[in-house]
C-alpha cells in the first residue's frame, strides 16, 4: 500500500510527524482526516507516547498515517530525514523546544533545504521566555492559564477541566496555522514557523473571562454551573437527573417562568431585571430546581422546547453516543486494526461538502511503512537492510 487514501482536499500535501503524547497528534490526525500523506516518525528504540500503542488514546490519535522508524541521533538516520524534507510540505514537532537544535531539525536549518517547509511547533508556554525549559502538561497549564479558578463550585478549589482541553486546543491552534502558511505559501512560495503552545491555548478558551479582566480588570471567579451573568442559565435537578436550562434574555426568561407556571418568580422584583437574577442566582435557582424535581429529564426537555426554552440533558459517556443526533451526525467511524479488530474510533468533527475527511485506516504498526518510504526515496533493498543492521532504521 501506497499513500493513504482518504479526502482529497489535502492529497497534494506531505506532512513528516514527529508529535508525541497529545497536542502534536491533534494536529497531525486534523491533516492526515482530510488526506495529507503523513509519515509518523518513530524512535528505533523506545516508546514515546502516553498508554499503550492499542490502547484507545493511541489508536484515536494517529489514524490515517503511516509509521517509519528513524534514529535521528545517527548521521545516516539524520540524512534519511533531511532526504524527506525536500519531499515534505509540513513537520509538526512537539518536543522540547530545546531538542530540536540539538538533533539539527530546527527550522532554520529545515528552511536551507526546503525553503518551502512549513514548520510548526507546539510547546507547553512557547519557545522562548523565562518557562522555556519548563514540562509542558495539560493539566499545569490549565492552572497556569486560569481555567482550573473558574471550573468548579464556589468555596471547594480550583477544579481542572474534564478532558484535556490546553492540550487539545493547541493542536488544533496548530493545525489552522499549519493551514494559514499553506495559503500564504500559495502568494509568496515561501515557508515560516508556524507555533503555539498549552498555555496561551487555555487563555483561548477561556476567551471571554479573560477578556473581562483584559478591559475592566474584573477578576472571575467559580460559578459551578451557573453562567457568570445570564441567569438562570445552569444544571438543575430533575425527577431522575439533571438539565441544562439557558434562559439567557428577558424574552426566553419569561417563556421559562410561565412553562414552569412560577408566575410568582416572574413578578418577584428581585427577578425582574438580568443584574436581579444574576445577583439573585441562589434562590432563583433554588425555586427553579424544586420544580423541575417534579418530573423526568426528558419530559421537561420535550415541553420546554416546545415552550421556546433552550435545554438539554446532561449525558454520561454511554448516553451521548446513543443519541440520535449524535448518531445522525456520524460522530463516530470504524476501521480494522491486525490486531484489535474492528475499532470505532471519533469522527472528524468538521465537514466539507466536495472533499470530507475520510478515516481510511487504523493507526499504523510501529514501523510498518518503513520500507515503503525508503523505497520511495530510491534506497535499494540492500542499502535498506544495511541501515537495519546499524541501528539507522
Amino acid at each position: 500500500m501506497g499513500k493513504i487514501a482518504g479526502s482529497k482536499a489535502l492529497a497534494h500535501l506531505r506532512v513528516l510527524d514527529l508529535t508525541r503524547v497529545r497536542a502534536g497528534p491533534v494536529c497531525v490526525r486534523h491533516l492526515a482526516d482530510f488526506g495529507a500523506d503523513v509519515i509518523k516518525i518513530e524512535n528505533v528504540s523506545d516508546e514515546s507516547y502516553a498508554g499503550p500503542r492499542e490502547g484507545p488514546d493511541f489508536q484515536n490519535l494517529h489514524r490515517n498515517k503511516r509509521s517509519m522508524t528513524l534514529n535521528l541521533k545517527t548521521a545516516q538516520g539524520l540524512e534519511l530525514f533531511k532526504s524527506l524534507v525536500i519531499t515534505a510540505d509540513v513537520i509538526v514537532e512537539n518536543y522540547r523546544p530545546d531538542v530540536k537544535f540539538r538533533l539539527g531539525i530546527d527550522y532554520e536549518s529545515m528552511k536551507k533545504i526546503n525553503p518551502k517547509i512549513i514548520y510548526a511547533s507546539i510547546s507547553g508556554y512557547g519557545q522562548d521566555g523565562p518557562y522555556v525549559n519548563r514540562p509542558g502538561f495539560d493539566q499545569i497549564t490549565q492552572g497556569m492559564s486560569g481555567l482550573m479558578s473558574v471550573t468548579g463550585t464556589p468555596g471547594e478549589g480550583p477544579m481542572r477541566v474534564g478532558g484535556a482541553v490546553t492540550d487539545v486546543t493547541a493542536g488544533l491552534l496548530a493545525a489552522m496555522g499549519v493551514l494559514t502558511a499553506l495559503v500564504e505559501r500559495d502568494q509568496s512560495g515561501e515557508g515560516q514557523w508556524v507555533q503555539s503552545n498549552l498555555l496561551q491555548a487555555g487563555l483561548t478558551l477561556l476567551d471571554f473571562q479573560a477578556a473581562r479582566y483584559t478591559m475592566k480588570g474584573e477578576i472571575a471567579k467559580q460559578m459551578g454551573n451557573d453562567h457568570p451573568t445570564f441567569m438562570p442559565t445552569s444544571a438543575y435537578p430533575t425527577a431522575d437527573g439533571y438539565i441544562n436550562i439557558a434562559a439567557t434574555g428577558m424574552g426566553i426568561w419569561e417563556k421559562l417562568a410561565i412553562a414552569l407556571e412560577r408566575d410568582d418568580l416572574l413578578n418577584d422584583e428581585e427577578f425582574k431585571s438580568g443584574k436581579g437574577r444574576s445577583e439573585g442566582r441562589t434562590r432563583l435557582n433554588a425555586e427553579i430546581s424544586k420544580t423541575l424535581k417534579t418530573r423526568t429529564t426528558d419530559d421537561w426537555v420535550d415541553y420546554l422546547l416546545e415552550h421556546g426554552v433552550p435545554c438539554g440533558p446532561i449525558y454520561n459517556m454511554d448516553q451521548v453516543f446513543a443519541d440520535p443526533q449524535v448518531q445522525h451526525i456520524g460522530a463516530t467511524a470504524k476501521v480494522t486494526h491486525p490486531i484489535l479488530g474492528e475499532i470505532t474510533l471519533l469522527n472528524q468533527s468538521i465537514g466539507l461538502s466536495r472533499t470530507p475527511a475520510a478515516i481510511k485506516t487504523s493507526t499504523p504498526l510501529k514501523g510498518e511503512h518503513t520500507t515503503q518510504i525508503l523505497e520511495e526515496l530510491g534506497l535499494t533493498k540492500d542499502k535498506i537492510q544495511a541501515l537495519k543492521e546499524d541501528g539507522s532504521i
